[in-house]
């Protein structure tokens, strides 16, 4: 039987095999080099959620540290002078020690993700390991900041109005400033307690994900 053979195609020249394995390489380096330093959208968002952490944190612990004022009160016909400080308080001291611990975790937590990104090139979060303890974290302080807020409301209320049958008055008309105070470290407190659920709640999305 006679039949046309299919000639063999010609051998490749060095230099093809060369241009070739190099733009294999560099389509290789270049992916490799792209998903290494990006920064993905959960990245983003975890980032986002402990800055907003720190952030009301460091203004409930602001504004409950420079809660202070110097007053006079009429009780009975006497003026009274009143002296109010939130170390006066063990609530508003509590207050004070758990927003100081947050905002300190919150920092050591952005400090690392910003080695992790800018000097490993690795993710916020990179193993499962780390994102159970993130959430451990997390959720401790959560349940922290909820019971600072709520022994330091207890505190004010009684404050703002007084003591039930006993001729005490509403101290807060005499001392505002020191009532505006720390009610706006209790917001941010409770602000903060849904800022670390929220970022629970992202550990867990990241731990079903991977």
């Amino acid at each position: 039987m006679n039949g046309h053979k299919t000639p063999p195609p010609p051998p490749s020249t060095p230099a093809e095999e060369n241009g070739q394995q190099g733009v294999e390489l560099g389509l290789d380096l270049g992916s490799k080099t792209a998903g290494g330093g990006s920064l993905t959208r959960g990245d983003v968002v975890v980032l986002a959620i402990r800055l907003l952490c720190m952030a009301t944190s460091v203004t409930a612990m602001w504004f409950m540290v420079t809660a202070r004022q110097v007053s006079a009160a009429s009780f009975y016909g006497f003026q009274l002078q009143l002296h109010s400080k939130w170390s006066f308080s063990y609530s508003f001291e509590y207050l004070v020690g758990v927003t100081a611990t947050a905002t300190a975790y919150s920092l050591v937590q952005l400090l690392i993700a910003a080695s992790r990104l800018l000097l490993r090139k690795s993710p916020v979060i990179p193993s499962r390991n780390q994102a159970w303890l993130l959430f451990a974290g997390d959720q401790i302080l959560a349940y922290a900041m909820m019971s600072a807020g709520s022994a330091a409301s207890g505190v004010t209320n009684l404050n703002r109005t007084g003591i039930r049958h006993t001729a005490l008055p509403n101290f807060c008309k005499s001392l505002d400033s020191f009532c505006d105070h720390v009610a706006v470290s209790i917001a941010f407190t409770f602000f903060s307690c849904v800022m670390y659920g929220a970022a629970a709640v992202q550990d867990v999305i990241w731990l079903s994900n991977h």
